[in-house]
């Protein structure tokens, strides 16, 4: 493909590996830019995660697109992530193109597809380049794994297909910095290296004063400029990308919960861990990721959150114990919530007659609600309007299968889904009330529920602070943007872009 002419600049923060920090930094530039009056959108060509979210249109894309479309002050847009890979297994994905999906994919399988894919995301870039004054791109895991650039459309091709200068992003905090940005540009043909314009320096701790050295010899070293030492900060929440945040969290002891607590298990498949970001935002409560199955009892509530693969995770459960923890939390006195794949654990049967989850079968689940599931096709994907003892909010629901309720109850009224009229009821309540399983993601963004839930749970002293959600993500972009324009060049990366000292276009 050849870019066409008179389209918006790009600018493309690629990264020396995973999680080093290029969505946050992404995400900085697109509120830098939009402060500046410029109609700035972001682009990623493809995602690799089980956090998406749905957009006005009633499509599915990956949540950092949706944060970056948030920091840019418009409506996120399936075109700001064409292709979204979910993860199923260890080498298989769930492939979504354009929100729609497309069925289950292994890598063989993914490979083969990728011109036809490149050539999709190449034309959601156009017609972004064709709308907006500029484009922030992003990119995928390292920009140099040279067994697979052939295949990778997602870094140094998709900067190139834009014309775009590169930023690459590399993370202190993991060490080996100067290999990070060495080996990365070594690792790369000269007309790659020459695309990369420059680097960031990232999560940076301590006087940064004390790396000036550093920067001079790596810019030295590579002939490139340093655009930014950024430091390390704790005053800031901005979503994360995808499960890599929660890795390997520690087994935690009652002894050493001295608040009221609640605790996420870690799934294998985990989805839309962010649901939960405004429970640990707020004051009076922890809230704690568990893997390792342990002792419940000194937690208020245990959620089970949503999953990709819901079968391998139920297996999962029973496997590893977390199972038998969690009906004895119940048994004595315990709160448990399911939310979408968590839901459907919580009942009778999970049944997968068409195999959209491996080979087709059934696994039984932890019998907690009196529901039964059935996998099936086309995915459920909604922007919704619920409530709860007449208590409204907003959020949004992605899956594949249809729960029937045996007893029990329903909790919450949804209205209005994707813009529309219909009304439905969603969820069980188990009969003594102690465990709620819905479909609704982001069922704790309004605050009004995250209070009632606490007060369900047995705490009804802690008060949510009202500003969540939208209101509280945007005032942490603006502390973000804050924070990048006082320890990156922003100067330097406008004039990349061909843009002043004021945003416009020189």
């Amino acid at each position: 493909m050849t870019p066409k002419l008179n389209k918006a600049p790009c600018l493309a923060f690629l990264g020396t590996g995973s999680d080093v920090g290029k969505s946050v930094l992404a995400t900085a530039m697109c509120r830098v830019l939009s402060d500046r009056g410029v109609r700035v959108a972001p682009f990623k060509a493809q995602n690799m995660s089980n956090n998406s979210g749905v957009t006005p249109e009633a499509l599915e894309m990956g949540r950092a697109q949706i944060v970056q479309a948030e920091a840019c002050r418009i409506a996120p847009h399936v075109d700001m992530n064409p292709v979204l890979l979910k993860p199923t297994g260890e080498t298989g994905s769930q492939l979504v193109v354009l929100g729609k999906a497309m069925g289950n994919q292994q890598a063989r399988e993914y490979y083969g597809a990728k011109t036809d894919l490149f050539e999709i995301a190449g034309r959601a870039l156009d017609r972004l380049r064709a709308e907006y004054d500029a484009i922030i791109m992003e990119g995928a895991g390292s920009c140099a794994e040279v067994n697979l650039m052939a295949n990778d459309f997602v870094n140094l091709r998709m900067a190139g297909y834009a014309d775009a200068p590169v930023i690459l992003v590399a993370d202190i905090h993991k060490g080996g910095v100067f290999a990070q940005i060495v080996g990365t540009l070594e690792c790369l043909p000269k007309k790659q290296q020459a695309q990369i314009a420059g680097f960031i320096v990232n999560r940076f701790r301590g006087d940064i004063r004390l790396f000036d050295d550093g920067v001079r010899w790596l810019e030295q070293k590579t002939g490139k400029p340093c655009f930014g030492v950024i430091p390390w900060f704790n005053h800031i929440r901005i979503e994360a990308e995808d499960s890599v945040a929660i890795e390997q969290p520690a087994t935690v002891c009652e002894e050493a919960i001295d608040s009221p607590a609640v605790g996420v298990i870690r799934l294998p498949h985990i989805s839309n861990f962010t649901d939960f970001d405004p429970i640990d935002a707020t004051e009076g409560v922890s809230l704690y990721f568990l893997e390792a199955a342990q002792d419940l009892s000194g937690f208020s509530a245990v959620i089970l959150p949503g999953s990709k693969n819901t079968r391998a995770d139920m297996d999962w459960l029973q496997k590893i114990g977390w199972a038998d923890q969690i009906i004895s939390f119940y048994n004595n006195g315990g709160q448990v919530l399911g939310i979408c794949g968590g839901y459907q654990m919580l009942g009778r049967q999970i049944i997968d007659p068409e195999g959209l989850e491996g080979a087709p079968g059934e696994i039984q689940g932890l019998d907690l609600l009196p529901v039964q599931t059935r996998l099936a096709a086309p995915k459920t994907t909604t922007l919704a309007r619920f409530s709860w003892d007449g208590i409204s909010g907003t959020g949004y629901e992605i899956h594949m299968g249809r729960t029937e309720r045996f007893g029990g109850a329903p909790w919450l009224q949804v209205t209005g889904p994707n813009n529309g009229e219909a009304a439905f009821n969603d969820g069980c309540m188990s009969q003594d009330g102690r465990v709620l399983g819905t479909y609704m993601h982001g069922l704790f963004d309004t605050p009004k529920i995250l209070e009632k839930w606490l007060t369900w749970i047995g705490l009804p002293n802690i008060k949510v602070h009202e500003a969540l959600g939208l209101a509280a993500r945007d005032t942490q972009y603006d502390l973000l943007a804050r924070h990048f324009k006082t320890h990156a060049d922003v100067g330097g990366l406008l004039a990349l872009m061909g843009f002043n000292g004021c945003g416009a276009a020189s």
